[in-house]
C-alpha cells in the first residue's frame, strides 16, 4: 500500500482506534510494535507514536529509534508519545498531583495554527495520563491548554512535528478527527485514497503477481472474512482457486448443510468435508481455552494438508485472517500481552508445503465488508455476524463433549433465529450462546431439576475492538429464555451476559 501512515504501538488500549480513525479518513496506516519500525520508510507520509501505561520518568521507559523519523516525516505523538518528546528532547516531565483521567476541555488555542483548524476553544478532549509536561522540549511551541494542563499541545520549531496529551482517537474528544485530518491531510498531506474499488484493485494485482498461475486452497467458514476473501482470490486467479469447507462439529445448527447451499451459484469451486468426528475426538477431556484453539488450528491444517493432496500441484493456502487477529496475536514488547491465540495467524508447519495468502490480512471487519459490498456480494452474507473460527469450542466452557455441543447448538438456534424474527439481528454486531461449567437446581412440572446455564451475549462494535453490551428488549429476552428452557433439554436457567468490552472480551473464553 502507498501512502502510509504508520502508527508506533506502546501498548495503548487506544492504539487500534487510532488506526481505525486514521481508516474512516480513507488513508492507509499500519500498526508497528515501538521497537520493530520498518528499515524501510521510503512508502510512510507519516509517524503516529501512541500512548502507554508507563510512564517516561520510569526506568523501564519505552525508547523507540527515531533516527529515521524525527525531523524527517511529519510526525504526530500522543499522551506518552508527547510526554516522550518532551523528556527526551530538552523538556520536563513529572507526576501530575493527581491523575488526569477523563473529559476535559480546551481553555486556549494559539491562533493560526493548522492543527486546530474548525476546534473552537471549550472543544472537549479526554486525558488519560499520570504525568505531565511542566516544560516544552527545546524548540518546542505551546499551541493549546485546558484548565488543568497548560501545555495540552505543542509543535516543535523546524520540524513538522506535533505534541498532544489527551486521545484524539476516542469517542469523548468531540474533535479529534478533525484535528487528526488537519494533521494527515492539511499539514502532511497524505492522499485520502484508501478506499475499497482501490483496495480490490491493489489486492487482485498483487494476488496475481504473487500466484501466477499457481493453484491455491481455501478454506471456507460461511462467515463474512473468508467469503470476501474467497471472491476477491476469485477474481484475481479464476478456477486456479479451490475452496473447502470443514466442518469441525462445532459449527452451529445445520451450518454444514445450509452454508454448502449457501454458495451454490456464486460460482465458487467449493468442496464440504465433514471432519467433526475427528475434531471432536481430538478435543476430549480438554478444558483449557489455549489448548482447544492450539488442537483445533492443527487438526483444521492436518485435514487441509490431507484434502490440499488431493489437488494436483497446489501451492498455497489462503485465509481469511484480518487485521484485529493479527494485532491480538502480537504481543509489543512490556505493557501488553497476547489477549489470545488465532488459529489462522502465523506460520504453517514444515511438513505442510504450502504458502500463506492472506489477502485480508490489513483490514478490520468493517472494511472487509464494504469490500465484499464494492465485489457485488449478497448484503445478507455480508451482515452476518462473526464467529469464531474456533467455532462453539470457546463458547462450551470446559470440556467438550458431543452432548454439550448438541445442547449448545440447540440453544443458538433459538436465540440467533429470535433475534431475526424480532427484527434484532441487524442491530447486533455479535450474538451467541454460552454453556456454562455449572448445573443449576429448577423445577419442572413437580420434579426438582439439576441442568445446565446458558448465558446468552450480544454486542454492539464496529471492528470488534471494542464492544459494547446490547440492551434487549426484556420481552424478547422473556421469551427466548422461555423458549430455550422448554425445548432444550438439559438447560434449566438462562442469563444475559452485560459486560462490555474492554475489560471483558467478547468471547468468553
Amino acid at each position: 500500500m502507498q501512502h502510509n501512515v504508520l502508527i508506533l504501538d506502546f501498548g495503548s488500549q487506544y492504539t487500534q482506534l487510532i488506526a481505525r480513525r486514521v481508516r474512516e479518513l480513507n488513508i492507509f496506516c499500519e500498526i508497528f510494535p515501538f521497537d520493530k519500525i520498518p528499515d524501510d520508510l521510503s512508502s510512510y507520509k507519516a509517524v503516529i507514536l501512541g500512548g502507554s501505561p508507563f510512564s517516561v520518568r520510569a526506568e523501564d521507559a519505552l525508547h523507540p529509534d527515531l533516527t529515521q523519523i524525527r525531523g524527517k516525516l511529519p510526525l504526530l505523538a500522543v499522551c506518552y508519545g508527547a510526554q516522550y518528546l518532551a523528556h527526551f528532547s530538552g523538556g520536563e516531565v513529572a507526576a501530575s498531583n493527581t491523575r488526569e483521567y477523563g473529559r476535559a476541555n480546551l481553555t486556549y488555542i494559539k491562533d493560526n495554527e493548522t492543527f486546530f483548524e474548525g476546534v473552537n476553544t471549550n472543544s472537549q478532549v479526554w486525558m488519560s495520563h499520570s504525568d505531565s509536561i511542566k516544560e516544552l522540549p527545546t524548540s518546542g511551541v505551546r499551541i493549546a491548554s485546558t484548565q488543568d494542563v497548560q501545555n495540552a499541545a505543542y509543535r516543535i520549531e523546524g520540524e513538522t512535528t506535533y505534541a498532544i496529551q489527551f486521545h484524539p482517537e476516542v469517542y469523548h474528544s468531540t474533535d479529534g478527527k478533525q484535528m487528526l485530518e488537519n494533521f494527515l491531510v492539511k499539514i502532511a498531506e497524505v492522499p485520502q485514497n484508501f478506499t475499497p474499488n482501490a483496495f480490490v484493485e491493489e489486492i487482485v494485482a498483487e494476488m496475481q503477481e504473487k500466484i501466477k498461475g499457481d493453484k491455491v486452497v481455501l478454506g471456507l467458514s460461511g462467515g463474512v472474512d473468508s467469503t470476501v476473501a474467497a471472491v476477491l482470490l476469485n477474481k484475481a486467479i479464476g478456477k486456479n482457486l479451490y475452496c473447502i469447507f470443514v466442518n469441525n462439529g462445532l459449527l452451529r445448527k445445520n451450518e454444514f448443510a445450509s452454508v454448502l447451499e449457501q454458495y451454490k451459484g456464486m460460482g465458487l469451486n467449493v468442496k464440504g468435508v465433514d471432519a467433526s468426528d475427528r475434531f471432536l475426538s481430538e478435543l476430549a477431556g480438554v478444558s483449557d481455552p489455549e489448548t482447544k484453539r492450539k488442537i483445533i488450528g492443527r487438526v483444521f491444517i492436518e485435514v487441509f494438508d490431507d484434502e490440499s493432496h488431493l489437488i494436483e500441484d497446489v501451492k498455497f493456502l489462503a485465509q481469511g485472517t484480518i487485521y484485529p487477529d493479527v494485532i491480538e496475536s502480537v504481543s509489543v514488547k512490556g505493557p501488553s500481552a497476547t489477549i489470545k491465540s488465532h488459529h489462522n495467524v502465523g506460520g504453517l508447519p514444515d511438513y505442510m508445503k504450502l504458502q500463506i495468502v492472506e489477502p485480508l490480512r490489513m483490514l478490520f471487519k468493517d472494511e472487509v465488508r464494504r469490500v465484499g459490498a464494492s465485489l457485488g456480494i449478497n448484503p445478507e452474507l455480508l451482515g452476518r455476524h462473526p464467529f469464531p473460527g474456533p467455532g462453539l469450542s470457546i463458547r462450551i466452557l470446559g470440556d467438550i463433549t458431543p452432548e454439550k455441543v448438541q445442547i449448545l447448538q440447540d440453544v443458538d438456534a433459538v436465540f440467533i433465529n429470535g433475534l431475526k424474527e424480532y427484527g434484532l439481528y441487524d442491530k447486533v454486531w455479535q450474538a451467541g450462546a454460552i454453556l456454562l461449567p455449572v448445573n443449576s437446581v429448577g423445577v419442572m412440572g413437580d420434579e426438582r431439576t439439576y441442568e445446565k446455564v446458558v448465558a446468552l451475549r450480544a454486542v454492539e462494535s464496529t471492528d470488534g475492538m471494542t464492544a459494547d453490551w446490547v440492551h434487549l428488549p426484556y420481552d424478547f429476552l422473556m421469551k427466548i429464555s422461555n423458549e430455550i428452557i422448554n425445548k432444550v433439554k438439559g438447560v434449566n436457567r438462562v442469563v444475559y451476559d452485560i459486560s462490555s468490552k474492554p475489560p471483558a472480551t467478547i468471547e468468553w473464553e
